[in-house]
């Protein structure tokens, strides 16, 4: 199966994967459709039934100051009186409490909730345009592009207001060219706690003084970077917080009658202060009404607004501003901020209650009716409810108001709970998963992954017999896919390419695994003699073997929920579960621990191992090891953990904090000698290894990499470490070259990273060849001549292209007992070859050492004891299946070509995943460790590519690390001592 059939296979199965994969997911995150359309003056009834423009009634207010703490949650806002004792970040923001108890009438505070996703980019889309995102979305916070909806900064803009921005440089991607004057700050650099929260406060307040804006919008980034950085429960969030509380306090103190304060939250933050999913104290911010002419009748009531949801800000700030509500907003108005029966309490008029309410409730049909009618996937009951409750509705106000009463508070009522429901219904046939494409997207995954089942299994009947057949059904079955998807592209059209192309990959894997079932076992040889062999460790040739069955018990694991939010400890539990399975397995067919009693052996019911017992012994014993490393490393593991909100009352591991976050000094002490010592200790183990299998007796490329790039690269490491983890109020007399040593270190470990990789890609033989004299060497020195006689050159430098050679030729002499001689000087080898066993293995254990250290750069220090449990584990792995290979091959069984059993394959895979937990990764968009991205670059980045690549690298770093092919173990036994090749 070689050559061009093989390739069109693997790219056909990728092909089948991709399908599979965007079938699930165009069924798992919806995306909904934008309605591309604008509100106008002349849209909206004039609520009195006037022919006037409704743009011309007179706005509550002219002007509106829009503050944006980034993270503002609500438990920053409050202030507790008996809290004797706060936190860092409790009773910082007093002036909320102050303004709340001394003037009840012009201020209100409120819990401001969010839509998940709650990210930046996703929830200033959602209160400018007062629409729900959907949970796709959250992929468009890496690279931001312009709103096309209809926004309030639109709508503001097109009657003449006059919009100053200043803060997180996201709006201008998100309205470009929208503002009347702006000043973006950079926003992607989490570390930086001040850069942009002082670059607004030199332009805040001789803005707010002057009369050449309308509104007026700042977005400080402190509290959010501080939080990602140090955590809530810090210090420096302390001395943040206490800045707003200035700000504010500044602002208030300039403002003018007609204008508005709003202090906002656009989301909150969690304990370890990141946010992204959809947790309550991820969801609830913040939110601040101040204005200083009464608008409030009085203290809050209890009938009053518990929460405020952010979409209500649009339609609020529109009424008030006296703009169009932008087209797409599913928002409420807040109706304390209205009066009650058109009396205006302030200095300019405005909209009573129920106007602003048959305004917003008219405007939401309106965008209901359009979207209905273009998406077409609101349910037709709901639709059909939600249009016969506005026409009554609709009808009611008509009749009130051409009776001439200007209150109705059960209209109201009603207009209010239509609002809720039409929000809600937008909710939930937004957030409602497709059944059907999932279900597809599942069965194509499932029958490719069956059959990269069957090609494995069948590969060496491929192999043996050129079976010509097998590869023409093959071919077959890709002819008919690809027939169905065309004739279906033409009768349906491009809109149901998804599914035509589920069509073919479903047609083609029926077709292939039909003609499969047909074929042969595979041919082994034992003892000479070749037949079927059907499943055992060695080679399972069954489907319901245990590494399949662990697998469908992962698969089926990701349906519970309950399962998913504990899938660190679960993933652990079955890479334990099988690696036990291994020794139990093995000695139950006798091979483990051979028993001794030759009645049992010559009655044919136990297996007799072909090889000494001497090497069942030490193989038995090397697996055992292993198996209690494995163990050990597992349980270890667990301890680095992190915590998803779910799971209530767990604590995250302390090592998965940075170093800077710690503020006890001793224990800060404590941590980084840990971490100093794991990675001595990781790098000592590469050199020790490589040492004891002869790979450091050579020059070269590799060889050099392995002397001095992989302890310099550690001692980068530990200086950077260091550097990091010193606060930066310390060392003041060297600030200068502590900065300098942040960007510097990091720098020169990823160039020594790249130079040491570089050259075991160049250069990676490690092997090191001495030649006995020619009148002793005969035959024996190295191939045949015509391998070698016209180069001119030293053995070790043919030594590039004879390593396939050489071990032809030790095999063909093992094999046929070419090796003899009268005397031992005769008997001894032309060769001696210091590392051919592991020739192979040993630029990738170098290669992945190499690259671990420098994923483990981008995580926080305490991860270097997790990355150490790594490398256990992988050797762990790789010892037992070398020493299981062994012990099957002591039945002298063999499969023919190179077959690696299903279950180191499982146990790779799932260690993968387990150790993706185990260094503090979740499945979550607020686990993100955002900080990789500065690893090198404190100052930030000019564009999104090498963050988000660092950060890719940072997430799925044992996922990289456990792609790496399986080590080659060696040759077999005897070899050694038969060729003296010194390991």
């Amino acid at each position: 199966m070689n050559g061009l059939p093989l390739l069109s296979l693997l790219l056909w199965v990728c092909a089948v994967y991709f399908v599979g994969l965007y079938l699930f997911v165009g069924g798992f995150l919806l995306v909904r459709l934008e309605v591309n359309r604008t509100s106008t003056c002349g849209d909206v009834l004039e609520p009195r039934g006037e022919s006037r423009d409704f743009c011309g009634i007179q706005p509550r207010f002219r002007k509106v100051v829009l503050i944006i703490v980034d993270a503002l949650k609500i438990d920053f806002a409050r202030f507790d009186h008996n809290n004797t004792q706060p936190r860092p970040f409790e009773n910082k923001l007093p002036v909320f409490e102050e303004a709340a108890s001394s003037r009840p009438s012009q201020c209100r505070l409120y819990p401001f909730r969010a839509d998940p996703p709650t990210t930046t980019m996703q929830r200033i889309k959602g209160f400018t345009t007062g629409s729900l995102p959907t949970f796709v979305d959250i992929g468009n916070n890496f690279a931001s592009s312009a709103i096309l909806e209809d926004n309030l900064i639109h709508q503001l803009g097109q009657l003449g207001k006059r919009v100053v921005f200043m803060g997180d440089d996201t709006w201008e991607s998100l309205f470009p060219k929208k503002f009347y004057r702006s000043l973006p700050f950079p926003s992607f650099n989490v570390k930086d706690l001040h850069t942009v929260d002082n670059g607004i406060l030199q332009h805040l307040y001789t803005t707010m003084v002057g009369d050449d804006w309308d509104v007026l919008i700042a977005h400080f980034l402190g509290v959010d970077h501080c939080g990602h950085r140090f955590g809530p429960d810090h210090p420096a969030m302390a001395d943040k917080l206490t800045q707003m509380d200035g700000v504010i306090r500044s602002v208030i103190d300039r403002l003018q009658n007609d204008t508005l304060l709003v202090v906002m939250g656009d989301h909150g933050m969690t304990d370890t202060g990141d946010h992204g999913g959809e947790s309550q104290k991820e969801t609830d911010a913040a939110i601040f009404l101040y204005s200083p002419f009464p608008v409030f009748p009085g203290p809050p009531s209890q009938s009053e607004l518990d929460v405020v949801p952010q979409t209500d800000l649009v339609p609020t700030l529109a009424l008030l501003l006296g703009v169009p509500i932008p087209y797409s907003s599913v928002g409420q108005v807040l109706l304390p901020l209205f009066p009650l029966h058109g009396h205006v309490q302030g200095a300019v008029g405005g909209l009573s209650q129920l106007e602003a309410l048959w305004i917003n409730a008219k405007q939401v049909n309106r965008f209901l009716e359009t979207y209905s009618v273009m998406a077409k996937d609101i349910p037709p009951e709901s639709l059909s409810r939600l249009k016969d409750q506005f026409a009554s509705l609709s009808s009611k106000y008509l009749t009130l108001v051409r009776e001439g009463h200007s209150s109705s508070p059960e209209l109201a009522v009603a207009l209010q709970a239509y609002l809720t429901s039409v929000r809600d219904t937008c909710r939930a046939t937004w957030a409602r998963f497709n059944p059907l494409k999932m279900v597809a997207g599942l069965i194509i995954l499932a029958l490719a992954c069956l059959m990269c089942f069957t090609v494995s299994e069948q590969s060496l009947v491929l192999i043996r017999e050129n079976n010509f057949r097998q590869k023409a059904a093959v071919v077959t079955a890709l002819a008919v896919g690809v027939c169905v998807a065309a004739g279906q592209l033409l009768s349906s059209g491009y809109i149901e390419l998804t599914w035509c192309l589920a069509a073919t990959a479903f047609t083609s894997e029926l077709l292939f695994l039909w003609r499969a079932h047909q074929s042969k076992t595979a041919v082994v040889v034992k003892n000479g003699t070749k037949y079927a062999k059907s499943a055992s460790w060695c080679n399972a040739r069954y489907l319901l073997t245990p590494p399949l069955l662990i697998t469908l018990l992962r698969c089926a694991s990701l349906l519970s929920d309950s399962y998913i939010i504990a899938e660190g400890r679960v993933v652990t539990f079955l890479v334990f579960s099988l690696t036990l399975y291994v020794p139990l397995h093995l000695n139950w067919d006798g091979l483990l621990l051979p028993p001794n009693h030759e009645p049992l052996k010559t009655a044919g019911l136990l297996p007799s191992p072909a090889s000494s017992p001497s090497i069942v012994r030490k193989e038995s014993i090397t697996l055992l090891a292993s198996l209690a490393l494995l163990i050990g490393s597992l349980y270890l593991s667990l301890f680095f953990h992190g915590c998803r909100e779910e799971q209530g009352s767990c604590q995250p591991s302390p090592f998965l904090s940075s170093l800077s976050r710690v503020q006890d000094n001793q224990l800060k002490n404590i941590y980084y000698v840990l971490s100093v010592l794991s990675l001595v200790v990781w790098t000592y183990l590469l050199r020790r290894c490589l040492r004891h299998y002869g790979n450091l007796n050579s020059s070269g490329g590799t060889v050099f990499t392995a002397h001095w790039i992989l302890p310099l690269l550690s001692v980068c490491l530990g200086l950077h470490w260091a550097v990091s983890a010193s606060p930066e109020d310390s060392f003041r007399n060297l600030a200068e070259l502590i900065r300098l040593a942040q960007v510097a270190l990091p720098r020169a470990a990823f160039c020594l990273l790249g130079l040491g990789l570089a050259l075991i890609w160049l250069d990676p033989l490690t092997v090191f060849v001495k030649t006995r004299a020619a009148s002793l060497a005969k035959s024996l020195s190295l191939p045949p001549p015509r391998y070698r006689a016209s180069t001119g050159i030293s053995p070790q430098a043919e030594l590039h292209h004879l390593i396939p050679q050489i071990y032809q030729r030790m095999r063909r002499s093992l094999d046929d007992g070419e090796v003899s001689g009268s005397s031992e000087e005769d008997s001894r080898p032309a060769v001696e070859a210091y590392g051919l066993g592991t020739v192979y293995s040993a630029p990738l254990l170098l290669f992945c050492g190499l690259l671990g250290l420098g994923l483990l750069q981008l995580h926080p220090e305490g991860m270097a004891l997790s990355f150490l449990l790594l490398l256990f584990e992988m050797g762990a792995l790789l010892n037992i299946h070398a020493s299981s290979t062994t012990l099957c091959g002591l039945q002298g069984v063999y499969s023919g070509g190179f077959n690696v059993a299903w279950t180191p394959i499982v146990l790779w895979s799932l260690a993968a995943t387990q150790f993706f937990h185990a260094t503090g990764h979740l499945p979550t968009f607020s686990s993100i460790q955002w900080g990789a991205a500065f690893v090198g670059f404190p100052d930030g980045h000019k564009g999104t590519i090498l963050p988000a690549s660092l950060v890719t690298l940072n997430t799925f770093a044992s996922h990289i690390l456990f792609a790496d092919p399986h080590f080659s173990q060696g040759l077999p036994s005897g070899t050694t001592s038969k060729w003296q090749i010194k390991q």
